[in-house]
C-alpha cells in the first residue's frame, strides 16, 4: 500500500477496526460490581457475599475478610462497591448489600463504610452508615448503587422491594427512593425533605422502582436508570425533591399483561423519563464516558448494560437531554451487571453469568 493511500483510508475509516471485547478477569461467581484501585487491581463483589481482589490476566484472589453479613437470597446479596475519592490516603471503601434483620426474617438495603488493609486481605473499621427503613420480607428490588458527589456526599439508590411499590409515593419510608447522606451517615442540612413533617430526612427523590444504575455526568449532574415492570425501563436526570412517578405512571405493564394502576404514562407533578425502553432491556450499570479513547462519537455517551438481551446500550443526549444517538453494541454477550470507566479511559463490563470482567478495546 502506498504511503499516499494509507492516510486517505484512515480518514475514510477503512483501516479502523471496530471496538471489540477482551477478557480481563475470569473465574468469578455471579459478580455484581467492580471498583478500581490505584495499583491497577480491582475490587469485585460476588452476590453470595464475597469480596475479592482481581488483577488483569490472573485468577481472582481469595475472599477478603471482614465483609458484613449479607442476605444472599433472590436478588439480594453483596452488591455495589466504590472506593472513596481519597482512597489513596484513607483506604476507605463503601459496600451496598442486602442486610438481614436480627431474626433473619426480613431484610433491607444497607450501606457500610470500611477500610481495606494495606495488604488487601481484610476490611477493618466496618460501619453501617445507612439502613433502609423499614425492613421487609422480600427477595426483590434492592436497588443498591452508590455514587460519591463532588462535595463528598453519598447518593444511594433504593428499590421499592416489589411489595412496597405503593410506598414509593410516600415519604415516611425508604422504598423506591434515592437518598443522600454524609460519609459518616449524617443527614445533610440541605436535603430537600429535612423540614418536611413525617418525611425521612435522607430522601433526595422518590417514585422509583428498582434502580441499578446511578452515575454523575461531566457537569456533576446525577443520573439513574431503573427497571420498569414489563416494559418501561427509564433513564432519568435526578433532581432533589422530584417525584419520578412509580407506580402511578409507567410506560410498562404488569407481567403477563394488564395495566398498572390506572394505566397512565403521564401525570402532573411527576417527571417523565429522558429515555424509555419498551420492551425492557433490563438495565444494569451506568456510566457517562468522559475519555476520548474511542473517539468523539462515543465521548459523552451513556453506556448501560442489558441483563435481558446481553448487549451494551449506548445513548447520547443533546443539549436538551433528548436522545440524538442510540445503538446496541456487542449483542448476545451475556448478562451485563455493571459498566465502569477505568482510570485508563476504557470501558469495563461485568458479565454476571459468565463470571467475567471484560474490557472494550478501541
Amino acid at each position: 500500500m502506498s504511503k499516499r493511500l494509507l492516510p486517505l483510508l484512515l480518514t475514510l475509516g477503512v483501516a479502523h477496526a471496530a471496538p471489540s471485547l477482551e477478557t480481563v478477569v475470569e473465574g468469578l461467581k455471579t459478580p455484581w460490581a467492580l471498583a478500581f484501585l490505584p495499583d491497577g487491581q480491582f475490587l469485585v463483589t460476588e452476590r453470595d457475599g464475597t469480596l475479592r481482589m482481581a488483577k488483569a490476566g490472573a485468577k481472582p484472589g481469595a475472599p477478603i475478610a471482614g465483609v458484613p453479613a449479607v442476605d444472599a437470597v433472590g436478588q439480594g446479596g453483596l452488591l455495589d462497591v466504590v472506593t472513596d475519592s481519597d482512597f489513596a490516603s484513607n483506604r476507605t471503601v463503601y459496600l451496598c448489600y442486602a442486610e438481614p434483620s436480627a431474626d433473619k426474617k426480613t431484610n433491607g438495603t444497607a450501606l457500610a463504610s470500611a477500610k481495606l488493609s494495606a495488604d488487601n486481605k481484610r476490611l477493618t473499621d466496618v460501619k453501617v452508615i445507612f439502613s433502609q427503613k423499614p425492613k421487609m420480607d422480600s427477595r426483590l428490588h434492592f436497588g443498591c448503587r452508590i455514587v460519591e458527589a463532588p462535595d463528598g456526599k453519598l447518593f444511594l439508590s433504593l428499590g421499592e422491594r416489589y411489595k412496597g411499590m405503593a410506598q414509593a409515593q410516600t415519604l415516611d419510608n425508604h422504598f423506591g427512593k434515592i437518598v443522600r447522606i454524609g460519609k459518616d451517615g449524617s443527614v445533610p442540612a440541605d436535603n430537600p425533605f429535612v423540614a418536611t413533617a413525617g418525611a425521612l430526612p435522607e430522601i433526595w427523590s422518590y417514585g422509583h422502582r428498582n434502580s441499578q444504575g446511578l452515575a454523575l455526568d461531566a457537569k456533576g449532574q446525577l443520573w439513574e436508570h431503573e427497571h420498569g415492570p414489563q416494559g418501561g425501563d427509564e433513564l432519568n436526570l435526578i433532581k432533589p425533591k422530584l417525584n419520578y412517578g412509580w407506580p402511578v405512571i409507567t410506560y410498562g405493564e404488569n407481567y403477563g399483561g394488564g395495566k398498572i394502576g390506572d394505566g397512565m404514562a403521564a401525570k402532573g407533578g411527576m417527571e417523565q423519563p429522558n429515555v424509555k425502553w419498551v420492551p425492557s432491556i433490563a438495565p444494569a450499570g451506568l456510566v457517562q464516558l468522559k475519555s476520548v479513547q474511542y473517539g468523539a462519537a462515543w465521548q459523552g455517551s451513556f453506556f448501560i448494560g442489558s441483563l435481558k438481551f446481553g448487549h451494551l446500550e449506548r445513548v447520547k443526549l443533546g443539549a436538551d437531554n433528548r436522545v440524538v444517538e442510540q445503538e446496541r453494541l456487542f449483542p448476545d454477550t451475556g448478562r451485563m451487571r455493571d459498566v465502569r470507566e477505568g482510570p485508563d479511559g476504557l470501558l469495563y463490563l461485568v458479565l454476571e453469568s459468565a463470571g467475567k470482567i471484560v474490557r472494550v478495546k478501541p
